[in-house]
């Protein structure tokens, strides 16, 4: 096993939340059984379905930008806490959301590379005005 450096693997983290924005996840280093939970349910059945939802999904079409996330690594787990903001307004307001997501990006790897095996998301929705 080779060790993956922590900008690595806040690398593949970025690469994820980036894809978010783009809707373009064919960079993002998801491991092919790679699972998605969010709040509590899984919203991701593999690598392959993940890149699909991101490159198609209408669910992630609403996203129009992501904050700077502030990421802290604890052992294998990489946690990036940051803001969605979305399209659609009325009134001048927005639904937007709160997020917490902690990736699974081991510490090594066979080649050393970066590859997320998991993500866990929490999220909480808030009014833009």
């Amino acid at each position: 096993m080779a060790p993956v450096s922590e900008s690595d693997r806040i690398a593949a983290a970025q690469s994820y939340i980036d894809a978010l924005v783009s809707h373009d996840a064919s960079v993002v280093p998801f491991s092919a059984d790679c699972i998605r939970i969010e709040v509590g349910l899984k919203t991701g059945f593999s690598g392959n379905h993940l890149r699909r939802s991101l490159n198609r999904g209408p669910q992630f079409r609403l996203i129009a930008a992501a904050t700077l996330p502030k990421y802290s690594i604890d052992g294998d787990d990489v946690r990036a806490v940051f803001d969605i903001i979305t399209k659609p307004s009325l009134f001048g307001m927005r639904v937007c959301a709160h997020v917490d997501e902690v990736f699974r990006i081991p510490a090594d790897s066979p080649d050393g590379t970066a590859v997320i095996g998991h993500i866990k998301a929490g999220i909480r929705p808030f009014i833009d005005r």
